[in-house]
């Protein structure tokens, strides 16, 4: 499958990382574009493979997936520069501006009736190490785009094909969710150096808990609260710990931080 990244910003540039370290996308496949050439040069710097160009049209010729990267008030001008050199019937338009829902979408790149098959993703940055949680929403789509689709964004982390209605809670629980769980490392990191490591073995030391308890959930499929039953002893240290951190509002502070989060109706 050939990709053409529109957009070589935070989001378009860590598709890209990810896809060159893809086992079903060939690197050479990989085309990214963006109007200004710095921003192109660390992308050849990460894999001088990948193919760049500050051309739109060039980059989605021969592509399979033109990936939109870009912000919102730029995707009007981008559609109308594509349309007349998209190929309808074959080619896939996959979005990954924020707030632009599929409706929308049609709307842009709707052309003498028709549409090209379209697809809403929400990726995170975390994409570019290949450990994204990605959501799809499509319209006009094949089963057979759904799952081809599908299949290289679990390659690049896991991946789920929602209903339109669940992407913006998608968005807040893996894309914010990316700044909510930095947030807790950085202060479980602050906790360690308080209590005698480095600022560098406290970070070493959280990160890799972390990943060790997001390990145990997907590995098992347990639920979180089976796997603290195995640490919280009675009158034991973690129960007491737990408490604390309850007493000053963890679980509200999160799910409050969520629902903060959800993108308000215009």
């Amino acid at each position: 499958m050939k990709f053409a990244i529109i957009g070589a910003g935070n989001i378009g540039s860590a598709l890209a990382f990810g896809l060159a370290q893809s086992k079903l996308v060939r690197t050479e496949d990989i085309c990214i574009s963006n109007t200004h050439p710095e921003k192109l040069e660390r992308i050849k710097a990460f894999d001088p493979a990948i193919r760049t160009t500050t051309d739109n049209r060039e980059c989605i010729e021969g592509a399979d997936v033109v990936v939109l990267a870009m912000k919102p008030w730029k995707l009007q001008e981008a559609a109308e520069q594509l349309k007349p050199w998209l190929d309808y019937e074959r080619q896939i338009v996959a979005s990954m501006v924020g707030g632009v829902g599929l409706k929308d979408l049609q709307a842009v790149f709707q052309k003498d009736g028709k549409c090209p098959a379209l697809y809403y993703l929400i990726p995170n940055t975390a994409i570019a190490a290949r450990e994204s949680m990605t959501f799809l929403s499509s319209v006009g789509a094949t089963k057979e785009q759904d799952e081809a689709l599908l299949a290289v964004f679990k390659d690049l982390g896991d991946a789920m094909l929602v209903e339109e209605r669940l992407m913006n809670a998608g968005l807040v629980l893996a894309s914010c969710g990316i700044a909510y769980a930095l947030r807790y490392i950085r202060a479980n990191t602050q906790g360690g150096v308080l209590l005698g490591f480095t600022p560098a073995d406290a970070q070493r030391i959280v990160a890799q808990t972390m990943k060790g308890a997001a390990s145990l959930l997907s590995t098992d499929h347990s639920h979180p609260e089976a796997e603290i039953d195995k640490v919280t002893t009675p009158a034991g240290l973690t129960i007491r710990g737990l408490n604390a951190m309850e007493r000053n509002g963890f679980t509200t502070s999160i799910i409050e931080g969520l629902m903060a989060s959800i993108p308000q109706a215009k």
